[in-house]
């Protein structure tokens, strides 16, 4: 018994569907800013109606752009990177181009593998979080001359260029908020440093403040949490109902503050009249719950749209690599979460 197959769609049928040329098409999918909108929506109705489906192995064989940019973050499990992830995209798309995207669980050997990975599929560009990568990783992108940008950190000095905020920065000035409302008795709760650079920043500047203004943080207040606000909530919890406990919790990220504050409230106090708890990033959310959480916000929406057109001007424009680092400062937000302690 036959089966009658329906002939899959070129690029002749979208052109002839669309009435333009098989080049104006071929330009919409490789070089779409060339072209006006409205030729844009025409094509892109056709490609809708035909079906059409373009081989991206074949064209990769030759040379041609896959129109693909490879994205690799630490986690996908909160909401850390959502923001500055869909920023990226939205800006790349708008240049034709899609996202692989993938996390390697802070495991820097993981992050080599899944790079090579990228690199088989052939994408056009890759981005990494942070400035700290296995020199493996930096070796491949040499290699394969292939355009990268790292996003997240700033540092004017970096191997490719670096757009993001100044973790450093922002941990120096959440110390220096706490410490100006009067708070000495202060305890720290960070995530674990290890394959993350941004933490360990954050940490490292925030003791060197609190050190340098005679503050120094006791070893069993230096709390060191997972990304989990029901883990940061049981280690507020046992932290605060401790006799003599800290008036104020310097926590390295929101997702960490947020779990203390139901820690806090756990515990029977009152945040801030009891307690002060702040912390780092300004996620969606934080200054939706009660009270509204104090932090440093870290712009992610503009870190990632100045990293995708970053990208997408090197991929587009070879002669363009090597781009400048850009710094995207972060900002205190002071809300309900912090205040001077009791007298």
């Amino acid at each position: 018994m036959s089966v009658n197959k329906t002939k899959k769609a070129d690029i002749v049928t979208v052109a002839k569907a669309a009435r333009v040329s098989a080049s104006t098409v071929s330009r919409y999918f490789n070089h779409p800013e060339l072209l006006k909108p409205a030729t844009r929506k025409k094509i892109d109705s056709a490609v809708r109606r035909t079906g059409y489906i373009r081989n991206r192995a074949a064209q990769t064989i030759h040379g041609i752009r896959s129109g693909t940019i490879g994205v690799l973050i630490p986690t996908l499990d909160h909401a850390i990177f959502a923001e500055v992830v869909q920023a990226f995209s939205e800006t790349v798309e708008a240049q034709g181009f899609t996202i692989l995207l993938a996390s390697h669980g802070y495991d820097l050997q993981r992050e080599y593998a899944i790079l090579r990975k990228f690199l088989e599929h052939r994408v056009d560009g890759v981005v990494l979080t942070g400035l700290d990568h296995d020199e493996a990783v930096f070796q491949l992108l040499d290699s394969q001359d292939i355009p990268c940008v790292l996003m997240w950190n700033y540092a004017a000095q970096s191997r490719f260029p670096a757009i993001g905020a100044d973790n450093e920065l922002a941990g120096q000035m959440i110390a220096a908020h706490v410490l100006a409302l009067g708070h000495r008795r202060i305890a720290c709760m960070f995530p674990p440093t290890f394959g993350n650079d941004r933490a360990l920043a954050r940490r490292d500047v925030v003791l060197d403040t609190l050190q340098g203004a005679g503050v120094e943080v006791p070893d069993h207040w230096m709390l060191q949490t997972v990304y989990s606000i029901s883990e940061s909530k049981r280690d507020a919890q046992q932290l605060l109902s401790q006799a003599n406990p800290p008036t104020a919790l310097i926590c390295g990220n929101d997702i960490l503050a947020t779990g203390a504050l139901y820690g806090a409230k756990a515990s029977g106090l009152s945040v801030p009249e009891d307690v002060s708890i702040v912390g780092i990033g300004d996620f969606k959310g934080s200054s939706d719950i009660e009270p509204a959480l104090t932090t440093v916000r870290l712009p992610a929406k503009r870190i990632g749209q100045e990293a995708g057109k970053e990208l997408a001007m090197a991929i587009v424009d070879p002669s363009a690599r090597g781009g400048a680092s850009l710094h995207c400062a972060p900002e205190l937000i002071t809300r309900q979460s912090s205040a001077a302690p009791a007298r």
